[in-house]
């Protein structure tokens, strides 16, 4: 079943990505740099699989990217000191949006409860399940990135240092350098009710329902 999701996911991308190219000349432009893909991420109203799926794509390529010069950050950068920070930070910021969107994603195919109703769909629910779990060990993947970064951006050399406009992004290191946010803690217990659930439905029988 993981094969399958990560098959879906790539045709979905690869789609994505043959109309991007399909698209008018006048309206294309090249997108080279972290900056540039992190401008193509953006949230929906309604937060659907396939806009999930669209929105890890260009973080993803931002996680690969070279940065753009000083220049064209995201912040006023007015020294090396300060280039170095934000380079942490930003790699920071991008792995916990990574951890959003795979936690939005996993939620799609999670199942918090197996009421008994749910038996003549036992292996539906199980083949979702292991989905669902796919996507949270994900998360948890980006977390272990995002927690080295922040914690790089809080050496005692950037102690005084305040980058302008991402001051939201200085505000999650701090919150993961006093654990007030602490994805792993949150990822850990959704995979253990994902587990309690799982278990719940491979107990059910003919005699469930």
């Amino acid at each position: 079943m993981r094969n399958r999701f990560f098959k879906a996911c790539a045709f979905a991308l690869l789609v994505f990505m043959f109309l991007s190219l399909a698209a008018p000349a006048a309206e294309a432009y090249l997108v080279r740099y972290k900056e540039q893909y992190f401008r193509l991420f953006h949230l929906h109203y309604i937060q659907y699989p396939d806009d999930t799926m669209e929105n890890i794509y260009w973080l993803e390529q931002a996680v690969k990217a070279d940065f753009a010069n000083p220049l064209y950050a995201l912040a006023l950068i007015e020294n090396e000191t300060q280039w170095e920070k934000y380079r942490y930070l930003f790699m920071m910021h991008l792995n916990l949006k990574l951890i959003e969107q795979y936690l939005y994603l996993g939620n799609k195919w999670n199942k918090r409860n197996a009421y008994f109703y749910n038996a003549p769909w036992k292996e539906q629910n199980l083949e979702s399940l292991e989905t669902a779990e796919t996507c949270f060990r994900t998360a948890l993947f980006y977390w272990k990135d995002a927690s080295e970064w922040a914690a790089k951006s809080q050496d005692r050399r950037f102690r005084f240092i305040n980058l302008a406009n991402v001051q939201f992004w200085e505000d999650e290191a701090g919150r993961i350098e006093d654990k007030s946010l602490d994805y792993e803690k949150i990822i850990r217990r959704e995979l253990d009710l994902l587990q309690r659930v799982r278990e719940r439905f491979q107990a059910m029988d003919e005699n469930t329902y």
